[in-house]
């Protein structure tokens, strides 16, 4: 029986404590799609546009009564003092202090009457419309936040709008209620809609609001709408790429944007990426392996690439894409003319991409069986701090392969702890170590021990009842991973574990196809629980609707179990030489995997 992992794939031989590989791969390609609309801020005040008023004796004494007050804790009279001054000499700076002073005492009241003073004394002042913006969210008022943006924007000249309405998703993630903050905004929008240059930004700023509502439909729908408004704006497909993976409607919109000649060669990585992240990884591969067709200097998308192979057990065509992008990386960047902190990331970015290919490369040595190779990749990686704990457990590892398995131990424990997150990891690498080697129960023990230090911790819960299937106590897994469900409703991997172990089973069929199929409305198009969805489907007896949903999970992820399951169906079909050629394929990947092997010894097949 397989489950996912807390990676978000099968089980299998990684570290499951850490992020995956194509994890990491993928968050460091994303750093660098920097051409894709950026989120800024409100435009700086016209200074010059400020009345200010001169400074005098009686004043100056004023300030300082009020400063004195302040530092003495009187903050209530400190306020009255500066409030009073700004009000008297319609000082912008003086209205910006008293309302600093009213925020230092926690005083909302205060807040509210400075602010509004400010807006109403010096109404062209785009500071005082963003301080009252600002306080409206961190009061969590959704209604007073509305007309000091439409004001701002209204003072903004028009060459600068789209940066203040793409903005706004940022300002307003604080709210509690989201889907008030899209309902409140959404004629803000549609009003800014009406100007044709701002059409697509304002329709994307609205389908973002509504994504951060969790109505993803509807922010495809918005995503759609700004696309055919113009379809050379990388707005509304920036809206679907972050949509498709809730509602899948809005791939559309990308696969349509890409047809464009004058495309914007980061969006095809960005959608590479996004496929990759829903586990579709033949259909991110193809993605991506034509972004380097049209730019074979590419060197984040071959490093993604590399990662989806080994995912994939192509192990010399990954070996090859990483060993490209260290091409294409220089173990010491060229010094550009970008500033000084640009130039810091992309010297980081480029370290940890390295330190990346040269983890996997260890991966894909060990694969093959060739341990001394597997050990010189790792003597390439720069292990610091944050890297360090990496490359043990990769020693670990590669040690446990070749049966050491109490130094393997021992080298994972020893490893330093400087916060609880290394604690945990170090657990979870521990336990994966345990579970390739097939110790069951020494893994749940390892696992047992990392609940009952971090009780919250749903992941390791999660992988403790993976640990209590594989001993055959289905009612302490039944137990967790209902306890993960309770703790984390969004835990689809802890549904639809749950539903296929029931359909194994042939227990509660029903229940176990609602399971399921609430994990796949949280993960649409996801292939494994698409995979245990056709199983359920061919328990009922429902046959072609079982091959249609494992033939679509096969194509989106050739994996082993999944063929395993597909072979199956098509050999219960009659459609035995079908059966025989998926199964082969299957074994191509990973010969040694259980599920496979038990099909196969049950319906006495000999390949």
């Amino acid at each position: 029986m397989r489950f996912m992992s807390i990676t978000g794939r099968r089980a299998g031989p990684r570290f499951l404590w850490q992020r995956s590989a194509l994890a990491l791969a993928l968050g460091l390609a994303l750093t660098t799609l920097s051409t894709l609309p950026a989120q800024p801020a409100l435009a700086a005040t016209d200074e010059s546009a400020v009345e200010r008023s001169a400074m005098d004796a009686p004043l100056l004494y004023q300030i300082l009564i009020g400063e004195l007050e302040l530092n003495a804790g009187r903050s209530t009279h400190a306020f009255e003092v500066l409030f009073d001054a700004a009000r008297r000499t319609r000082d912008e700076n003086l209205f910006k202090r008293a309302v600093q002073v009213a925020l230092q005492s926690r005083s909302a009241d205060q807040v509210q009457a400075a602010v509004t003073a400010w807006r109403r004394t010096l109404p062209q002042s785009q500071d005082a419309m963003r301080y009252q913006l600002q306080i409206a969210v961190a009061l969590n008022r959704v209604g007073d936040a509305v007309e000091p943006f439409n004001s701002a924007l209204e003072k903004t000249p028009v060459e600068e709008r789209a940066s203040v309405i793409a903005s706004l998703p940022s300002l307003l993630e604080r709210l509690t209620d989201r889907s008030a903050a899209a309902s409140a905004f959404e004629p803000s929008m549609l009003n800014a809609a009406q100007t044709p240059a701002l059409r697509p930004v304002a329709l994307s700023t609205l389908g973002r609001l509504w994504l951060g509502a969790n109505d993803a439909p509807k922010a495809a729908e918005l995503a759609d709408r700004g696309h055919k408004a113009d379809p050379s704006s990388t707005a509304p497909v920036a809206l679907a790429l972050e949509t498709m993976a809730r509602a899948p409607a809005a791939e559309a919109v990308v696969q349509a944007y890409l047809t464009r000649s004058d495309a914007d060669p980061s969006v095809r990585l960005a959608y590479g990426q996004a496929l990759a992240q829903q586990q579709r990884h033949s259909d991110a591969l193809q993605v991506l392996q034509r972004a380097v067709a049209d730019k074979p200097d590419h060197a984040t998308a071959w490093l993604t690439i590399g990662a989806l192979q080994l995912e994939l057990k192509q192990l010399p065509q990954a070996q090859q894409a990483l060993e490209r992008f260290l091409a294409l990386t220089p173990a010491e960047p060229v010094s550009t003319p970008a500033p000084a902190t640009q130039d810091v990331l992309r010297a980081a970015t480029v370290s940890a991409g390295r330190a990346q290919a040269f983890l996997m490369l260890s991966q894909v040595a060990e694969q093959r069986g060739d341990f001394v190779g597997a050990n010189a990749w790792l003597e390439k990686v720069d292990a610091d701090d944050r890297r360090a704990l990496d490359v043990r457990v990769r020693r670990a590892s590669l040690l446990a392969k070749q049966g050491k398995v109490a130094e393997a131990r021992a080298l994972v424990q020893a490893a330093p702890e400087q916060s609880a997150e290394d604690a945990r990891s170090k657990l979870l690498a521990e336990s994966q170590l345990l579970r390739d080697l097939k110790r069951w129960q020494e893994a749940f023990d390892v696992l047992s021990q990392g609940v009952q230090r971090f009780p919250d911790d749903v992941d390791l819960k999660y992988e403790q009842a993976m640990m209590a299937e594989k001993l055959g106590r289905m009612d302490v897994m039944e137990r967790l991973l209902r306890e993960v469900i309770a703790d984390k409703p969004d835990h689809q991997h802890a549904y639809n574990a749950l539903g296929y172990s029931l359909a194994d089973r042939g227990q509660r069929l029903d229940e176990a196809k609602q399971l399921v199929r609430k994990a796949l409305d949280l993960a649409p198009g996801d292939p494994f629980i698409t995979d245990s969805l056709g199983w359920i489907e061919f328990r009922l007896g429902n046959r072609d609707e079982a091959l249609r949903l494992l033939k679509q999970a096969w194509a989106t992820r050739p994996d082993t179990e999944i063929g395993a399951h597909l072979g199956e169906v098509l050999w219960s079909a009659g459609q035995r030489d079908e059966a025989r050629r998926i199964w082969l394929e299957a074994k191509g990947r990973d010969g040694g995997n259980d599920v496979l092997r038990e099909t196969l010894q049950r319906l006495k097949v000999d390949l």
